[in-house]
């Protein structure tokens, strides 16, 4: 099986920190390809980045999606992900959609941790259908490139943040949204009182799951692909996609 992640950030060490992660929990024989964004924001952290980044993050998927199984949206906002759908008939899965998927399954309610913009997430949570389990959330004080410049302080603010969504809003796991958190639930298991899960960990075997009920591309319904549509300025490979969508398999 190869597994396409796609980062639409411009930074390369979120990248590679994601694609590490994803080995760690990948099955054998599932191979792992990592591509960055090209164009806007180092790190997205607004809603008119995450707009700039859907654009890039459907280049990218264009580009990169003809040789792969699956794909796991490496961008905590889950960037454009029911357009990634429309585009391609391959499973598509947003890495915190998965993370909050799996939290409904190890507890009844869950909190979120992110870096600022706690009111996207809140947006991201009601879209996604889980507010009936959603606790509560709590921002770091901190840039999300902190969490590769200071691990251990990153970590300390993730632990604190994880007790008090236990304590106080009585939240049965957290998830921790940010590509640059990428395994660190894995690594702070033993300290934290209730479980961490991240989307990464937790989206590579999603795809895994998916690729192998070899479900339908819908033949009906709002993701079916755009068919015959006349298009300027995009990439090539864009501009293909959606004036000629691949075959349903």
């Amino acid at each position: 099986m190869r597994l396409l992640l796609i980062n639409p950030n411009l930074t390369e060490a979120v990248t590679e920190r994601c694609a590490a992660t994803a080995r760690t929990v990948a099955s054998p024989g599932t191979e792992i390809v990592a591509v960055t964004g090209e164009v806007g924001a180092a790190i997205i952290n607004s809603r008119a980045e995450d707009a700039i980044a859907a654009h890039g993050l459907l280049t990218l998927l264009a580009q990169h999606a003809p040789e792969a199984d699956a794909v796991l949206l490496a961008v905590s906002y889950d960037t454009a992900l029911l357009a990634a759908r429309e585009l391609v008939s391959i499973p598509v899965v947003g890495m915190t959609e998965a993370a909050m998927t799996t939290a409904c399954l190890v507890g009844a309610r869950f909190g979120l941790i992110v870096f600022g913009t706690p009111w996207v997430y809140r947006e991201l949570v009601r879209a996604q259908g889980f507010e009936a389990r959603f606790a509560g959330i709590r921002s770091l004080d901190a840039a999300a490139t902190t969490a590769l410049s200071d691990p251990m302080a990153t970590e300390r603010a993730v632990l604190a943040a994880a007790t008090d969504l236990a304590t106080v809003d009585g939240a049965d796991c957290v998830v921790l949204c940010g590509a640059a958190l990428a395994g660190m639930g894995q690594r702070l298991a033993a300290e934290t009182p209730v479980p961490l899960v991240d989307g990464i960990s937790c989206g590579v075997p999603l795809c895994e799951m998916l690729v192998r009920l070899a479900l339908p591309a819908p033949r009906l319904g709002s993701l079916v692909s755009p068919r015959n549509r006349r298009t300027a300025g995009l990439h090539p490979a864009l501009a293909a996609a959606l004036a000629t969508p691949e075959p349903k398999r």
